[in-house]
């Protein structure tokens, strides 16, 4: 019954905590000319987004934590700072790069080899508490439909820090419409509602409704036309607590169905500079693919429903493929 209630009050504070920091937050962002600088080589209709508030992911990272810790404060197990730990030390990885660009005024935040050198720091601690703290660490994975195990041994870890690293940074790719990771996110965060309560995690239950609440109330203000965006701070920051939610409820590899679309964005990215690299030709008229899709007319709000309508399709799937 407990669980119960806060799954249901849990949604509902951190949206409306999540909103109200927002309506705040925008202004000072303004204030401190903490604002977006586009890439001379992008879009030229994405030009109009120059000087646009970002770092708004610090309000919903922040705002998730306070009603999660609020929540379940007679209900604490490992896995909710394990959670915790993936969602703020992601975070802090973006904040950091998107510190840097603010104050250079300039895309140059982070280098690429510090950003990964960061993030495999924060994914490789992870593994670390959740080898000792985890009540449901294991190095097996579980296979769908099939209902067999495999057990990776020391190929575990190794499998975890593919998963972290690739996650964040396809989340973080996705991140270049308004509205579209934000949606995504609150599509994939649901299949793993289904998983935890499978498994009786009722506190994972309630963090992943938490997090969808607190992203409800930042879509308010990033949907087309955005007043701000999430920044490298939201984007990396869901792709980490995504990756620690599938591997604390023993479903990685559902992750790449339900993570489809951040994985095709990935893809395409790959696609396009393997490809323009060995023979001088792109695949794509821009990568990631949203943008192709721009490049071929469509609008932005298009693109971003059509993307969220994939997404909730091979949610569903993935939510039949972890319950047979």
């Amino acid at each position: 019954m407990y669980y119960l209630a806060v799954f249901i009050i849990g949604p509902v504070l951190a949206c409306l905590l999540s909103a109200i920091m927002m309506k705040f937050y925008i202004p000072m962002l303004k204030k401190l000319q903490i604002r977006q600088t586009e890439r001379e080589e992008g879009l030229e209709s994405h030009q109009v987004k120059s000087g646009t508030p970002t770092m708004g992911g610090l309000v919903f990272i922040i705002a998730s934590i306070i009603v999660i810790y609020a929540v379940l404060f007679k209900k604490y197990n490992a896995n909710v700072h394990l959670i915790a730990f993936a969602f703020l030390g992601f975070g802090a990885v973006g904040f950091a790069d998107d510190f840097l660009i603010v104050v250079r005024h300039n895309n140059d935040g982070l280098s690429p080899k510090l950003k990964m050198a960061l993030l495999s720091l924060v994914t490789i601690g992870f593994i670390f508490l959740s080898q000792r703290y985890s009540p449901t660490y294991s190095n097996v994975i579980r296979i769908p439909l099939s209902h067999k195990e495999f057990d990776l041994s020391v190929l575990y870890p190794v499998f975890m820090f593919v998963m972290f690293t690739a996650e964040s940074n396809a989340v973080n790719l996705t991140d270049g419409l308004d509205g579209l990771a934000t949606g995504l996110m609150m599509i994939a965060l649901a299949p793993y509602i289904v998983f935890a309560y499978m498994q009786k995690q009722y506190a994972i239950v309630v963090i992943c409704a938490v997090i969808i609440g607190a992203l409800i109330g930042f879509l308010l203000y990033n949907v087309h036309p955005a007043k701000v965006f999430m920044g490298d701070t939201g984007s990396l920051a869901l792709g980490g607590v995504l990756a620690a939610i599938a591997a604390l409820t023993k479903q990685e590899l559902l992750l790449i169905i339900i993570g489809g679309v951040f994985l095709i964005e990935t893809l395409s990215v790959i696609i396009q500079v393997t490809s323009f690299k060995l023979t001088g030709k792109r695949v794509f008229k821009m990568a990631p693919l949203h943008h192709h899709f721009e490049l071929k007319g469509w609008s932005e709000n298009q693109v971003v429903i059509s993307f969220w309508f994939v997404g909730f399709i091979i949610g569903v799937i993935g939510i039949v493929l972890g319950v047979l």
